[in-house]
């Protein structure tokens, strides 16, 4: 009988301390959602980092114009969406692209800015100059004749393109050529937001 006893008594704690465990295990985890929610709402409070990822301030960067006659800056709050696309001359699917930016342009113009920035570095000014006259290219060319700002936005292949918020923030990175109507159901989307 003593032994029942015992054995009952065991059971019982056994009982206590599964119901005592599992009641901290559940302390835990809500102190640890809590923490997380404290932890989401600083992140929103803090700065953002800056590179050429989705999520992250775009860097910024000051190019003049294929003519040199206009300064183009990027960074920072602006009034519309911006695309900046890094082509080069010599890469055909940048051929193949151009077309698409131009019409890109045309239906966007009024709520969206379009950077070109040509890989100079890699590039002529001549090869860059007749490729704009021969796409009949409208929107602003700029060239980065040192190749620093292709550096800062870790451009390894041509074209490459970033979508930035009116915040400054990079939305979308594009490598390679993609659809025209892709591109205006990106654009739609982040305009609609």
């Amino acid at each position: 009988m003593k032994r029942n006893q015992i054995i009952i008594i065991l059971a019982f704690l056994c009982i206590i301390g599964i119901v005592l465990w599992s009641s901290l295990g559940n302390d835990k985890k809500e102190a640890q959602a809590v923490n997380e929610q404290k932890a989401g709402s600083e992140v929103g409070q803090t700065e953002l980092r800056t590179a050429p990822v989705q999520g992250s301030l775009a860097p910024a960067f000051q190019l003049s114009s294929i003519d040199k006659s206009t300064q183009y800056s990027v960074g920072g709050k602006r009034d519309k969406l911006l695309i900046v696309n890094f082509w080069a001359s010599w890469c055909g699917p940048c051929d193949m692209e151009a077309p698409d930016l131009q019409k890109i342009y045309e239906k966007y113009g009024d709520r969206v800015d379009l950077y070109a920035v040509n890989a100079t570095k890699y590039d002529t000014v001549h090869g860059a100059k007749d490729f704009v006259k021969e796409k009949e290219i409208e929107f602003p060319v700029m060239m980065d004749v040192d190749g620093k700002v292709g550096d800062d936005y870790k451009v390894f292949s041509y074209p490459i393109s970033f979508i930035v918020d009116k915040d400054g923030v990079v939305r979308e990175r594009i490598e390679g050529v993609q659809p025209l109507e892709k591109w205006e159901k990106m654009l739609d989307d982040l305009l609609d937001a």
